[in-house]
């Protein structure tokens, strides 16, 4: 399967998802940090949508927005494909 982030079902999607993040003026997920939203794309402080469960190995997700949440391009792009355990959750059960 080719990546879906390719296809304008995708650009339409990312879109519609900018237009959500930035009317709530939401966090980035990850650092918990405001995002500017009027950066240029690719500025390390600029929104980027970030796939919670990576593309590769969920592709059925691709397009869910429920998977789909607001970050600084910086921290996505750190983050890469490895799983995030949320700030506020126990990484283990005590």
């Amino acid at each position: 399967m080719s990546d879906p982030r390719k296809t304008e079902r995708w650009r339409r999607l990312r879109r519609e998802l900018y237009r959500r993040d930035r009317a709530a003026n939401a966090p980035c997920w990850i650092c918990h940090q405001p995002i500017d939203y009027r950066a240029r794309a690719g500025t390390p402080d600029s929104w980027e949508p970030d796939h919670v469960r990576d593309v590769a190995r969920f592709p059925q997700l691709a397009f869910d927005p429920a998977n789909i949440m607001p970050a600084h391009c910086s921290c996505n792009r750190s983050r890469g494909d490895r799983d995030l355990v949320p700030m506020g959750q126990s990484s283990r059960s005590w």
